[in-house]
Parts: C-alpha cells; sequence; structure tokens
C-alpha cells in the first residue's frame, strides 16, 4: 500500500541519482546542492517512521522498503566520497577512511543478512533496531552531511569535524553489530548444531 510514509521512503530512493548526479555537477553551489539532497534523505528517514507510528500506517512494504531506502543512500553517498580524490586528498589518511567506508557498508551487509534468516526462524524480533543502532545512524547522517559539504562555516572546520565523527560513527557500527550478533548468536549456535 502506498501510504504517506511508504512514499517518503520511495522519495528518500528517487532522490540517490540525483545526490549522485549533483555530486559530479560543476557549480558554485554543489557542496550545498549535494549536502541538501542528503539531509533531505535523512529528515525523510525520520519522518515515515515517525508517519507510520502516528498515523498507524505500518506496513509491509514499508518494513521492507525503509531500511533499504536507509542503506542505499548511505552506501551511494559513502561510494561517491570513498571514490572521490579530492576527499581522499584531505582526509587525515585515505586507508582508516576507506575501512571505515568498508566497517560501514559491510555491517549493513551483515545485519541485512542476519534479520532475513532470524526472520526465516521466526525470531526477527531479536535483532529489531535498538537505540543503539539509531544513535549510529544519527552519527553517520550527520557525519556524511558534513564531509559532503566540507566547506568551513564560520571558520569551524566542517570537513575535519564530519571525519572524525564519521570515524565515531564507524566504531558505533561495529558495536553495533556485535550486539545484533551476540543477540542471535544462542539461536545462531543452536541451528548450527542440528544441522
Amino acid at each position: 500500500m502506498l501510504n504517506i510514509p511508504n512514499s517518503l521512503t520511495l522519495l528518500r530512493i528517487l532522490l540517490i541519482p540525483v545526490l549522485v548526479i549533483a555530486y559530479f555537477w560543476s557549480s558554485e553551489k554543489r557542496e550545498l546542492i549535494i549536502t541538501s539532497v542528503f539531509v533531505l534523505a535523512a529528515v525523510t528517514d525520520w519522518l515515515d517512521g515517525f508517519l507510520a507510528r502516528r498515523l498507524n500506517a505500518t506496513s509491509l512494504l514499508g518494513a521492507f522498503l525503509d531500511p533499504v531506502a536507509d542503506k542505499l543512500i548511505v552506501s551511494s553517498a559513502l561510494v561517491l566520497l570513498v571514490s572521490d580524490s579530492a576527499v581522499l586528498g584531505r582526509v587525515f589518511h585515505p586507508m582508516p577512511f576507506a575501512v571505515a567506508v568498508c566497517v560501514i557498508i559491510g555491517r549493513e551487509i551483515v545485519i541485512s543478512a542476519l534479520r532475513e534468516w532470524m526472520a526465516e526462524l521466526g525470531e526477527r524480533g531479536m535483532v529489531a533496531v535498538g537505540v543503539l543502532g539509531k544513535v549510529k545512524t544519527v552519527f553517520q547522517m550527520v557525519a556524511i552531511g558534513l564531509l559532503l559539504y566540507a566547506k568551513p562555516i564560520m571558520g569551524i572546520p566542517v570537513f575535519r569535524v564530519g571525519e572524525i565523527a564519521f570515524y565515531f560513527a564507524a566504531i558505533l557500527t561495529l558495536w553495533s553489530m556485535w550486539v545484533y550478533l551476540k543477540s542471535a548468536m544462542p539461536y545462531l549456535l543452536e541451528k548450527a548444531k542440528s544441522e
């Protein structure tokens, strides 16, 4: 069912090609445009969940699309950043930056697979999104937004602040993955013994 929350989720997915095209567009306002597109996507992430609960408009389609949309917009932004030689030239060192990108994208793949498997076992609730996952998402969104904008604001080195926040987000990402895996471990071990 295409209700308001699901429409916002679809909008988030449709913003991905806009972000990619704008990223490679030569314009004086390029950074402002790409950051605005990403921030709009991040706001719709919060808004669609809020409206789904508020309007009692949760649906199976929304439960599927929402995490997919989140992972697509974050992964797309990270691929753009890590493939940009200008960005790699500004970070402390390209290696930890690339590792952090791999950690974040890799975690999303692992947790998606874990959720799917736990759902098949009838235990999807064991890997439901928790507070730590939400905090991790906020840090990721803020860090990526700052890295995309990159220009100093009132003397504040926005890019460097974004980079530090990004490494912190990568640590939170590993931590939240460990929490999910730890919760699912008894079921994983039990299933492994029965096979």
